[in-house]
């Protein structure tokens, strides 16, 4: 069995919007007589729009309507419509996902979602797509080694470590081309707070209005590529590097030597290649890359190619985003598409209370954070543990049953998301116990933690699975 979804991704960037369209290509791995089970086998790019400058209304604002033109634009370029889309991800990115109306440019894209496609911004998540994109992650799990990949775009650089494939470090910092904008002959039309606290370490007093020169601009980028070289272990880490970090970004921490580094973002393409011109997109973007390429990072760390460098998030969200669930698996069809539903998951140690039939502490569990976080629904999330007994099922069908049923509100479903393989035999145990008077969702094989948001999809292939995207932060 093979079968093929259309997935689009919408990158809003601060400096430029992007669109690209990636076929997901899926198919039945297990044998005539076996249980389904369904995996992605590859995934294309079938169409990549322009590089766009992110419309603004003014410094502050964008330019909603002037996005929406964009993207409706391209559909009709790429010859699709919003109803042929299953999955996908519109990311609002860098110091734009800051912007007063980033909750109302989303809503006014709404319509080119299709029925799955989520909303994202923040700088963890961002980091994790742009790794992926440029092809730093795939490295790392090719090569079994550490792979850093650094996108650095406008107005931020999001960092994010690989080993063996699997991310061990996210981060983010205020460092971007856009922090400080010039006009031709060196006049200062924009600095941004991170780039004036860098200046004021460096004894400059620049502000907008002021005339500067070449060789002053590339004094402050070599000091934010030198905070980056902080970043990643050569040298100890500032003070300045904790001031200029974005806000909502994880702690930053190195567990092991790196061995590769990759570029992605729009200023990639200035440290992989020479311009002539210096300022040639109005900002310190070349020099910037200049200034990097000339530092330890390229000499300290093998340099890997990147697949992608500005179009590395758009190909990331548009490819990478989506999971599927395991084959054996149990849902209500009638309540999905479900968005932004917040994750509790249970500890080991809260696991086998749950398994050993104690629905007193899942109930105060559950009830507190749906407390904390102000939902009316959540996804009941734990490993769960292999081959377990048919009366271990039972318990655990039982506590958890019990103690979902007596939080959430009448209509609200009861979803739960496993990593091993018991969904199935879970969620029909629960519904025998409850007469199936409640919606259940009970899915495997999908990996959470408490903090992240998950989007469940329509199901897909004949219903044998349903697409995930499991998200790290979400705008809003």
């Amino acid at each position: 069995m093979n079968d093929g979804i259309l997935s689009v991704g919408i990158d809003i960037g601060t400096s430029t919007t992007q669109v690209i369209f990636s076929r997901i290509i899926m198919e039945n791995m297990a044998g005539f007589f076996s249980v389904p089970h369904i995996s992605i086998i590859d995934k294309k790019v079938v169409y990549k729009s322009d590089i766009y400058t992110t419309p603004l209304v003014n410094s502050y604002l964008i330019d909603g309507d002037k996005v929406r033109d964009i993207v409706a634009d391209e559909f009709k370029k790429a010859g699709f419509t919003p109803a042929d889309t299953q999955t996908g991800a519109v990311i609002i990115t860098g110091e734009s996902a800051r912007k007063e109306n980033s909750a109302l440019v989303l809503e006014k894209l709404s319509d080119f979602a299709g029925e799955f496609v989520v909303s994202t911004a923040g700088p963890d998540l961002e980091s994790v797509i742009a790794g992926k994109g440029s092809g730093a992650q795939s490295y790392s799990e090719e090569n079994a080694c550490v792979a850093v990949n650094l996108d650095i775009g406008g107005g931020t650089t999001n960092v994010v470590v690989f080993d063996c494939g699997k991310v061990v470090a996210k981060g983010c910092v205020d460092i971007g081309g856009r922090q400080i904008k010039l006009t031709p002959d060196y006049a200062v039309e924009y600095i941004s707070p991170s780039a004036s606290l860098i200046c004021e370490k460096l004894g400059i007093d620049l502000k907008i209005g002021d005339r500067t020169d070449k060789a002053t601009v590339f004094k402050i980028c070599c000091e934010m590529a030198h905070i980056l070289e902080q970043m990643l272990g050569v040298y100890e880490q500032g003070e300045l590097l904790k001031k200029i970090t974005t806000h909502g970004s994880s702690d930053f921490a190195l567990s092991k030597p790196i061995r590769a580094i990759c570029f992605s973002g729009g200023v990639a393409d200035c440290i992989y290649n020479t311009h002539s011109e210096e300022l040639k997109y109005g900002d310190i973007g070349v020099l910037l890359g200049q200034a990097i390429r000339q530092g330890r990072l390229l000499g300290d760390f093998k340099l890997i190619q990147a697949k992608e460098t500005i179009r590395a998030t758009v190909v990331g969200a548009g490819s990478y985003t989506t999971s599927i669930s395991g084959s054996t698996i149990s849902y209500s069809e009638k309540v999905l598409p479900l968005k932004n539903v917040p994750v509790l998951k249970l500890n080991d140690d809260e696991q086998a209370k749950a398994f050993s039939g104690d629905t007193q502490f899942i109930k105060e569990k559950i009830n507190w954070f749906m407390t904390q976080s102000d939902s009316k629904s959540l996804v009941l999330a734990f490993k769960g543990y292999r081959n377990p007994s048919y009366n271990d099922i039972g318990i655990l069908a039982k506590s958890l049953g019990e103690a979902l049923d007596s939080v959430l509100g009448e209509n609200e479903p009861m979803i739960i998301v496993t990593e091993c393989d018991i969904a199935k035999a879970l969620g029909q145990t629960i519904g025998r116990i409850y007469n199936n008077k409640r919606d259940i969702i009970s899915i495997d094989s999908i990996s959470v933690d408490d903090g992240d948001f998950v989007d469940l999809g329509k199901p897909l292939m004949d219903g044998l699975v349903i697409p995930v995207v499991v998200k790290t932060l979400i705008f809003g």
